[in-house]
């Protein structure tokens, strides 16, 4: 399904949009009635037949029934979420989709209360019960690896009615304030130079080769976000202190110890992790842009211009049918398998590519459920960057559609591994498009282009990691105010980016548009993590390819069923062995070497 592309970007040929016919045909269907009719009468037949009744279930042998008819339900109600968000995303700012998904989400919410006692009560079975369980039937242990990371949160949970409430006001507390943010940013306008601009066509300006639209678009971000701090200061401390609640009576030592508990990894990891990139910004990101500002005849390069293409790269727009072309060409080379799973995204209505008023900003890959498929969203502009924003969101897609034969339960994979097949995607399109440029300039513009990627999926969110942590540790000691958020971003930025880059006026109020900081606090070192892990993933490619694909899908197809040290250890890698975040970070020094040695 296909959709003539909007006024002003006919160069890029016909864009997808989505068809959600696969989930449901309309908001207003009776088959989206009747599914959440029957998500209700499952859920109430769900708690009448176990709850109270796991520990003997499991000692008799029937406690893979109560898993299966879990999954049946978590399959059905992840579907009706994901229709309801994914036609909220095409437009934010229509009241009558936002109120649809508000309703759906509350109705999801009450009836997955009565669910809320599932996993609780899967942590009172004693271990010995649980093991001879497992011993007995292989269908239960295949659950083994999820089993370990639910008793990982035994000693965090509260008692089922605190849990219910917990779970209950997660509408009007979290989920609210994200939905504000949402719809907030969704409905910003920007003026730069006499035009009327969303959030996304604005943030695209500022990688313009024109130094004079790159500063247009600096300042209107920073006007109309400094105009809108009041509100994205209060969400801040609002949601800083819910999380601060929620992990205090938990009993969460550390703010963050609740992200690596859901990412499946260890706190000593994320902070091996932190530890090294931080200590690495001097030979990384400090290095690199004193290198731009000496490109581009300055002595510092000033905000605008740190994602600026250089004087000689290849600004030319890509259409779509181009970009198509040269991600599947990539992923092809890899393995013949790899563009096969990819195939269908491109001829079913199953991305949404072009930009539009109200569509959510940015790009992401939607697992919905297994028994369906993934949808992608982008916001596609044509340029380099958006290829492999493509490369990017499709290895995702492609991910999930090898980890669904997992199940509901055991298809979502730990955030640390989910960004695996996206970077890695990044990685072929990349290699496939230095190795068919043969213009030494152009050449060095693409070396260029990928180093900064680099450079903001590792160092940038690296940073945003820190200063996470800064604001969540600061809101501990009383409510923040605008000046004081703004304080932590600049000092952050320095260290991270060096002396090379002038925080001119107005890029303070820049945390304010970030939505990871709102919907997933934490999240953002799963990025580094990742392309970390696709980097040292790739120097074990490049040294020997034999096997290398198959080994790769079987990481792909496992999903969430086994932990990432076992996981990456037929490749030789080892998370907790810093030599493993050193590989990584290399593979980025060396690009920036090769840069030095060849520049113009």
């Amino acid at each position: 399904m296909t959709a003539t592309a909007q006024k002003g970007h006919n160069q890029l040929g016909n864009l997808p949009v989505w068809d959600l016919d696969d989930l449901y045909p309309g908001k207003d269907s009776p088959e989206f009635k009747a599914g959440l009719d029957e998500a209700r009468a499952l859920a109430t037949k769900f708690e009448a037949d176990y709850k109270g009744k796991l520990v003997d279930l499991t000692r008799a042998g029937k406690l893979i029934e109560a898993i299966k008819d879990s999954e049946t339900l978590g399959d059905l109600s992840g579907r009706i979420g994901s229709f309801a968000f994914l036609q909220y995303a095409q437009k934010s700012t229509d009241p009558d989709r936002a109120k649809f998904m508000g309703d759906t989400n509350e109705a999801l919410t009450n009836l997955s209360t009565k669910v809320l006692f599932f996993e609780l009560e899967l942590n009172r079975i004693e271990d010995a019960d649980l093991e001879a369980a497992f011993a007995k039937d292989a269908e239960l242990a295949r659950y083994r690896t999820w089993f370990a990371e639910l008793r990982k949160a035994k000693s965090y949970q509260l008692d089922d009615k605190l849990e219910e409430l917990f779970h209950d006001k997660s509408v009007t507390s979290y989920s609210a304030w994200n939905r504000l943010f949402d719809e907030t940013l969704s409905s910003l306008e920007f003026e730069v130079d006499g035009e009327t601009l969303n959030m996304e066509s604005t943030l695209h300006l500022l990688s313009e080769k024109d130094e004079k639209k790159r500063e247009s678009a600096f300042r209107a971000l920073g006007k109309t976000l400094a105009e809108n701090s009041r509100l994205f200061t209060h969400i801040t401390n609002v949601l800083a202190k819910d999380k601060e609640i929620s992990d205090r009576w938990r009993g969460y030592e550390d703010i963050a110890d609740s992200r690596h508990m859901a990412n499946s990894v260890e706190r000593e990891v994320v902070d091996a992790l932190q530890k090294a990139v931080e200590e690495a910004y001097p030979r990384l990101s400090h290095r690199y842009y004193k290198m731009k500002a000496k490109w581009f005849g300055k002595d510092k390069l000033n905000a605008w211009d740190r994602n600026a293409p250089l004087p000689t790269s290849d600004e030319r727009t890509w259409d779509w049918d181009s970009a198509v072309s040269t991600v599947m060409e990539a992923y092809g080379k890899f393995s013949p398998k790899l563009a096969e799973v990819a195939a269908p995204f491109f001829h079913s209505g199953w991305i949404d590519a072009p930009t539009g008023d109200g569509k959510l900003s940015g790009a992401f890959a939607h697992p919905t459920v297994p028994s369906a498929h993934p949808y992608l969203m982008l916001n596609y502009l044509g340029r380099s960057r958006d290829i492999m924003t493509l490369a990017h969101e499709l290895g995702h897609g492609v991910h999930q559609r090898l980890a669904a034969d997992q199940g509901p339960i055991l298809a979502n994979t730990p955030l640390t591994l989910a960004e695996t097949a996206s970077v890695f995607g990044e990685m072929l399109t990349f290699r496939h498009l230095l190795n068919n440029t043969t213009d030494p300039k152009q050449r060095f513009a693409l070396l260029s282009s990928k180093v900064e990627d680099m450079l903001n999926t590792v160092v940038r969110q690296i940073a945003f990691y820190s200063f996470e942590r800064r604001v969540h540790t600061a809101r501990r000691h009383g409510e923040l105010r605008t000046e004081e958020i703004n304080q932590i971003w600049l000092d952050v930025q320095k260290e991270s980016l060096g002396d090379a880059i002038i925080a001119n006026e107005g890029y303070d109020i820049f945390w304010a548009y970030i939505p990871h900081f709102i919907h997933s606090p934490f999240y953002v070192y799963a990025y580094a993590f990742g392309d970390c892990l696709v980097n040292s993933l790739y120097a074990q490619y490049e040294k020997s390819s034999e096997g290398f694909a198959e080994r790769y899908f079987e990481l792909l197809k496992a999903g969430g069923s086994k932990h990432h040290s076992e996981l990456l250890k037929p490749f030789g890698l080892d998370a907790k062995d810093p030599q493993f975040w050193s590989l990584g970070l290399s593979m980025i020094e060396g690009l920036i070497d090769e840069l030095e040695a060849t520049a113009p």
